[in-house]
C-alpha cells in the first residue's frame, strides 16, 4: 500500500520548469527598446514589479561608461515581451573609490526635484576638491549645486533631465558654476531614484514651413483667359505710348534750337537799320 501511494504522488507531482517560458525584458523606448535580460515565470502577471540591471555600456556599447548601471521596472506584459520603465542608475563603487583620496573633501547632497512633467526624481550628487577646505566653502558649494540642478529639471522633461545626467551635461555645468567660487575638481551624479513617474504628455509639434514652389505656381493657375488678355493689351499699349514720346521729344528740341538763333539776328539786323536811317548824310549839308 505503501508503494502505491508514492508512486501516484509522483505521478501528481509536475516539473514546474516544463510550464514556464522565457520572457525577453525591454528598455524603455527613450533607449530605443533594447533587449536588457530574459527572464522565466509560467504567469506573465508574475513579471510586473520586477526590476532588472544593465550597464550603460550594453545600451550604448560605450566602453567609457561601464561604471553606469541602470535600473528598469516591469510595467506591462505583450507576447513574449516585458516592457519597461526607467526606476533609477548608480555609479559602482570602484568607480567612486577611485576619486576620493587623502586631503581632499568630498561634498554631498540629496535633493528631491520636480520636473517640468510633472515627476519627481531624488538626485544624489557630489563634489571632490583639490584640498582640504572649510565648512562655509562647502556650504557655498552645495548651494550652487541645487540651485543649478532644480533651475535645470524645471526646464525639461523627466528623460531628457536623466540623458543630461547620464551624458555629463549637468555634471559640467555645475562644474562651470562652482568654479567661479572655488576650484572642484570633479563633480559626478552619484544616484538618482525616480520617486513619481511623469503625469503631463508634453507633445512638441512642428510646423512644417510651406513651399515656395506651390505657392508661386498656385496663382497664375487662378487666373482666366479673360483676364490675361486685357492685361497684355495694356502693356502693348503703354510699350506703344513710350515709343511715340521718344520720337517727338528729339524733334521739338531741334526746332527750339533753330527758332532761337533766327530771332537773335533779325532783332541785331533791325537795330542797324533803325540807326543807318537816323545818321544825316555829308551830301544833305
Amino acid at each position: 500500500m505503501a508503494k502505491a501511494r508514492a508512486r501516484a504522488a509522483a505521478r501528481k507531482i509536475r516539473d514546474k520548469w516544463r510550464a514556464k517560458s522565457w520572457y525577453s525584458v525591454l528598455a524603455p523606448p527613450a533607449f530605443d527598446n533594447v533587449t536588457v535580460a530574459e527572464t522565466l515565470t509560467d504567469n506573465p502577471d508574475k513579471l510586473i514589479g520586477r526590476v532588472a540591471e544593465a550597464s550603460l555600456q550594453d545600451l550604448t556599447n560605450d566602453f567609457r561608461k561601464s561604471h553606469i548601471t541602470l535600473y528598469f521596472k516591469i510595467n506591462k506584459v505583450e507576447e513574449n515581451n516585458a516592457h519597461t520603465q526607467f526606476v533609477g542608475h548608480s555609479l559602482t563603487s570602484d568607480y567612486v573609490r577611485r576619486m576620493i583620496r587623502r586631503r581632499k573633501s568630498k561634498i554631498d547632497g540629496v535633493y528631491d526635484l520636480k520636473t517640468k512633467d510633472n515627476g519627481l526624481i531624488r538626485v544624489k550628487p557630489f563634489a571632490i576638491t583639490e584640498k582640504r577646505i572649510q565648512n562655509s566653502q562647502k556650504k557655498i558649494i552645495r548651494n550652487t549645486i541645487k540651485k543649478t540642478i532644480t533651475d535645470e529639471a524645471a526646464k525639461t522633461t523627466m528623460m531628457e533631465f536623466i540623458k543630461n545626467i547620464l551624458d555629463g551635461k549637468i555634471g559640467s555645468e555645475i562644474y562651470k558654476n562652482c568654479k567661479k567660487l572655488y576650484p572642484v575638481k570633479r563633480i559626478e551624479i552619484n544616484k538618482t531614484e525616480v520617486l513619481s513617474q511623469p503625469t503631463i504628455e508634453i507633445k512638441i509639434t512642428e510646423k512644417k514651413p510651406k513651399k515656395k514652389d506651390e505657392t508661386t505656381e498656385k496663382k497664375p493657375e487662378k487666373e482666366t483667359e479673360t483676364e490675361k488678355q486685357p492685361k497684355e493689351e495694356k502693356t502693348t499699349e503703354k510699350k506703344k505710348t513710350k515709343k511715340k514720346e521718344t520720337e517727338k521729344k528729339p524733334a521739338e528740341k531741334v526746332d527750339k534750337k533753330e527758332e532761337k538763333p533766327k530771332t537773335k539776328k533779325s532783332e541785331k539786323k533791325e537795330k542797324k537799320t533803325t540807326t543807318t536811317k537816323k545818321k544825316p548824310t555829308k551830301k544833305e549839308k
